[in-house]
């Protein structure tokens, strides 16, 4: 909103300073600041409100070390991210840009499911919560909504380089590049030379004709990618600062994406995909980047508040979204390597322990617990220092993420 108050001054009164609101970087920085106070400094007041309605934390013993102090931690937290988001993008951003609006409806809707589930949880005193058909019937239905946005709506395009120059005149501004802006579904693959692949391609090899379907495909693959991502995020949730600080890597790294690619110079001199307007979701990130390191200044060993569904699905649909909206979805195996992991844990365990019950009439385990993070926990080492290490490992893989520009 005050975007939109300083671009009218700049324009009708030539106000000073206000000509600061048109520039990304700026407002980015205001955001994370914004953000950063608003979850520090209400974090504790959230956090006194939440216990004493005692909305605590039912913790099952596991028989995890230091597992039973943690009951009655205040859960919930997910509101502290949300709110401290939030506030500094409808401040800051142009909220008639559709990765914007898109963003926005991502973070109320995987909020709702996640706070339906916490709410379920402490006042029905149901230890399951959401059944998680419900909470898959949500993602998928968030997940149609962004997909078929992504695809139909007419502000979601590229930019090509173009040879001909006669038949096209639109040149970007600062440069002696000629561009087309067009519709495509066309993404990015990393490590290969010719790093673009259209899902189109997925239909036209049978038959041309087909093109016309490629609305399914793209939309199911982004179905299956905010489920799986949100899904990801919600399982890594299992100690403390783990997902919060793993989460602000991530979106970190995915905010460089985000700037280049909506940059027409830094898009030409990395020769990446330009996308007009997705700039402005560095905004967004900024924001987020901002409450999620405010949440982890309570949230860290031993946590004050825990995040809950209410912030684990969210961060992880954010996530989703962002990748296939900058077009690096196909790196998320990579940036999101910490989530993929804690995913592929649990499903080798269940696998594995079904397939000896079967063959050998008794389930046996390759983890000591799945997700990983609690094999370490059995292993004995704290979980400060395991939460420190998966840190160190996500930045490992975001730096190997951003060299993806370069390494083609």
């Amino acid at each position: 909103m005050l975007y939109y108050l300083f671009e009218y001054l700049e324009k009708e009164f030539q106000f000073p300073g206000a000509s600061l609101f048109t520039f990304i970087s700026f407002r980015a920085s205001i955001s994370i600041i914004l953000s950063l106070l608003i979850s520090t400094m209400f974090g504790k007041s959230i956090i006194n409100y939440l216990r004493s309605k005692q909305i605590g934390e039912n913790i099952r013993d596991l028989g995890l070390k230091g597992q039973m102090e943690k009951s009655g931690t205040p859960t919930m937290g997910g509101l502290i991210i949300i709110l401290a988001t939030i506030i500094p993008v409808l401040l800051f951003s142009k909220l008639d840009n559709i990765y914007i609006i898109l963003l926005i409806l991502t973070m109320i809707w995987m909020g709702t499911i996640g706070f339906i589930d916490d709410y379920i949880k402490k006042f029905k005193n149901n230890k399951n919560g959401l059944k998680g058909g419900y909470k898959i019937i949500g993602q998928v239905l968030l997940g149609i909504i962004v997909g078929s946005t992504l695809f139909f709506h007419q502000d979601v395009t590229i930019k090509d380089k173009i040879v001909d120059t006669q038949i096209y005149e639109l040149v970007d501004e600062n440069t002696d590049i000629v561009r087309v802006e067009e519709k495509s579904t066309r993404t990015t693959i990393p490590f290969l030379k010719n790093n673009e692949f259209n899902y189109s391609d997925l239909v036209t090899w049978i038959h041309p004709n087909l093109e016309k379907y490629t609305w399914i495909v793209f939309i199911f693959f982004v179905v299956l990618i905010l489920t799986a991502v949100s899904n990801g995020a919600n399982l890594t949730d299992g100690l403390d600062g783990l997902a919060a600080g793993s989460s602000a890597i991530i979106v970190l790294t995915l905010g460089v994406f985000t700037w280049v690619s909506g940059n027409i110079i830094f898009s030409d001199y990395l020769n990446i995909m330009y996308i007009p307007r997705v700039e402005e979701i560095t905004i967004f990130i900024a924001a987020f980047v901002g409450a999620l390191v405010g949440f982890l200044w309570y949230n860290t060993y031993p946590a004050q508040i825990f995040m809950g569904d209410t912030g684990s699905l969210t961060i992880g649909g954010i996530i989703a979204v962002i990748s296939v909206a900058v077009r690096k979805e196909w790196l998320i195996p990579l940036i999101c390597g910490i989530f993929l992991i804690e995913n592929l844990s649990v499903i080798i365990q269940v696998f594995y322990f079904k397939y000896t019950k079967k063959k050998y009439g008794e389930g046996r385990r390759i983890f000591k617990m799945s997700p990983l993070h609690h094999h370490y926990q059995m292993s004995g080492y704290h979980e400060s220092k395991i939460v420190t290490r998966f840190w160190i490992l996500g930045i490992f893989l975001a730096i190997l993420s951003i060299v993806t520009l370069k390494i083609r």
